[in-house]
């Protein structure tokens, strides 16, 4: 399958959609950018376990081949 900017556009506002009603993050604080199947976190949480949690509830989208955890662990925030 092609790869195209409505697909990337597509994957973005389903995992943005998910990032925020997940019930162990704080959506304020994590933003993600994808490109085809590829997506890439940024932003803090206060536990690797919030860390992780992101990135876990990202691969249950379908589209989603690759994620790039860059979020920071910052327990004073």
């Amino acid at each position: 399958m092609l790869e195209t900017s409505s697909n990337s556009a597509q994957l973005a506002t389903l995992a943005s959609e998910l990032i925020v009603r997940h019930p162990h993050l704080h959506q304020r604080r994590v933003f993600l950018r994808a490109d085809g199947g590829h997506l890439v976190l940024q932003g803090r949480v206060k536990s690797f376990f919030e860390k992780q949690m992101a990135q876990e509830a990202l691969r249950t989208i379908d589209g989603v081949r690759t994620i790039d955890n860059q979020l920071e662990v910052s327990w004073q925030d």
